[in-house]
């Protein structure tokens, strides 16, 4: 099979992907649409028994997984969820399905679909729903997973708001935080809370991670959680550098500060009339997603600021490279997250991208610094853009960007925001420094490192596994010698005489060991076979 596409030419190559890919899903939609009729039939048959017997032992859904299970060689869980979601395309999004069925949408989309939808209970609502998505899935096309939760999130708020405001007043009800301790010295936190609180901790964290220096040896994800331990004890993330010089050293006064020294911004995007007036419009929470008009409000009234995102410029302003703080602000809430086709890095990390390059020769001359010449792309994708040389990119006046990849294929990105808000971080304009390390020599480096990092860690735990067995055989030997002591008092009730082990006459050892406790250098006296006395 390899050897059928191996000669063709890099353009036919990504035609046969996204050719198969189609095919894939129209496949999958076949294997739903045949699922659906199975449980049918399953549902049928049962009502028939229950008319002739009266019950049935089994339901149709069980024998419909059963069935799908042994056909497919899964577990029943993973067939129950099958055939669940073969009947909510089947009853409750039968045009999504159609779509499926062609090949003009995805299983990733429709699965987020399906999930996202669940809550609604009212057939002419969800029928509306999917009348809805169905006639603008085929726009979606290079949409990432977080861009389609939150078309499909304000689709259904839009529609059927009671039922979204009831599911989150439900889950405020149940919120919650709790820690399970584990065997290996370590503890596992769980619960839920508000988006905004989870929000502002996870920033909180991330603030806190990055106040060491850069020789600090732990990772992004060690040092989030060793910030944990630091937000609650009130002071600033301890360096690991070991440097007497560090630049990030704690001080005193670091140390002994008050937990809610650091403050912590959380972005809300909403319109004007979510905010200050009755509008049932949703909102969008940087960095968590979509959140309903009445979440909106009540974080509007407890913000220290509401700012205006205006993506109008003064001449002068245009041709400046640094955007104004107003329009930094405007880009990054109309576009989101990057705008890469698939790419969902969130805005306010992204840098800010001029499409027609910004003229630094002779700013008069073309790519100015304006909404209709700017958008977000993450890091990656400005490098790819920036130095690749394959990938090209236009802007229309209303934010779409078209891409042209390098074998002549376009892609066409919108505004996230836009789906939103249809009325329309680093420095923001940051040139993208070349990545000249290729990824074979970046995976070599990981392997390295890797095993560097095993080759340090053998010793640690070879010492470990030997001060583990020096502290078994201290217990044994203290046990041994103790139940020694006993039996001479039993059978004899005097101290020994015996100029043998002398230690019998001593008293009884504690049988356990405290936590620092290591061995002697000199070997261990054996000990006798029979007993002294």
């Amino acid at each position: 099979m390899f050897d059928s596409v191996s000669s063709l030419d890099p353009a036919a190559l990504v035609a046969v992907v996204e050719s198969t890919h189609r095919q894939e899903s129209a496949l999958i939609g076949r294997r739903m649409a045949a699922v659906a009729a199975l449980l049918r039939h399953r549902v049928a048959a049962t009502e028939r028994a229950e008319h002739s017997r009266g019950h049935a032992r089994i339901d149709a859904f069980e024998q419909t997984a059963a069935e799908i299970a042994a056909a497919m060689n899964l577990s029943p869980m993973a067939a129950t969820y099958l055939v669940s979601n073969a009947e909510a395309l089947d009853t409750r999004l039968p045009e999504v399905a159609a779509l499926l069925a062609d090949g003009r949408t995805d299983w990733r989309t429709v699965q987020l679909i399906i999930s996202r939808t669940d809550l609604i209970t009212d057939d002419e609502l969800i029928a509306k729903v999917d009348q809805s998505l169905a006639a603008r899935i085929g726009k979606w096309h290079g949409w990432s997973r977080q861009r389609i939760v939150n078309a499909v999130d304000a689709a259904v708020r839009a529609t059927d708001p009671d039922a979204a405001r009831e599911r989150r007043a439900a889950a405020e009800d149940d919120r919650h935080i709790g820690i399970n301790a584990l065997d290996n010295g370590m503890a596992e936190l769980y619960g839920t809370v508000a988006a905004s609180a989870a929000t502002a901790f996870d920033r909180r964290l991330s603030k806190l991670a990055k106040q060491v220096c850069p020789a600090d040896p732990r990772t992004v994800d060690q040092r989030r959680a060793d910030a944990l331990a630091a937000l609650a004890q009130g002071r600033r993330l301890a360096c690991g550098c070991g440097q007497t010089d560090c630049p990030a050293k704690s001080t005193e006064s670091d140390t002994n500060r008050e937990p809610g020294g650091a403050q912590v911004v959380i972005n809300v995007v909403a319109s004007d009339q979510t905010v200050h007036g009755d509008s049932a419009a949703p909102g969008y929470l940087e960095g968590y997603g979509v959140i309903d008009a009445e979440q909106v409000r009540k974080l509007a009234a407890a913000a220290a600021s509401l700012r205006l995102a205006n993506p109008l410029t003064s001449p002068a302003e245009a041709l400046r490279y640094q955007p104004s703080a107003a329009l930094e602000r405007a880009i990054r809430c109309r576009d989101l997250t990057c705008r890469f086709p698939g790419c969902s890095r969130p805005a306010m990390v992204c840098d800010i991208d001029h499409t027609i390059p910004f003229n630094h020769g002779n700013p008069s001359a073309g790519g100015l610094t304006v909404a209709e010449n700017l958008k977000c792309l993450c890091r990656q994708h400005h490098r790819l853009k920036t130095f690749h040389g394959g990938w090209h990119d236009s802007q229309l006046p209303d934010g779409t960007v078209m891409w042209r990849s390098p074998t002549g294929r376009t892609y066409w990105t919108s505004p996230a925001g836009a789906d939103l808000f249809p009325q329309p971080r680093g420095p923001a304009c940051a040139a993208p420094t070349p990545n000249i390390r290729s990824r074979s020599k970046q995976r070599s480096a990981r392997i390295a490192q890797a095993r560097k990092h095993n080759r340090e860690l053998r010793p640690v735990n070879e010492a470990r596994r030997q001060l583990e067995e020096a502290r078994k055989r201290e217990i044994g030997a203290r046990k041994f010698r103790n139940h020694m002591r006993d039996m001479l008092f039993l059978f004899k009730g005097t101290p020994s005489t015996s100029p043998f082990c002398t230690w019998v006459n001593d008293p009884r050892e504690p049988e356990e060991l405290p936590e620092d406790w290591t061995p002697d250098e000199a070997a261990p006296a054996s000990l006798p076979d029979d007993p002294p006395f």
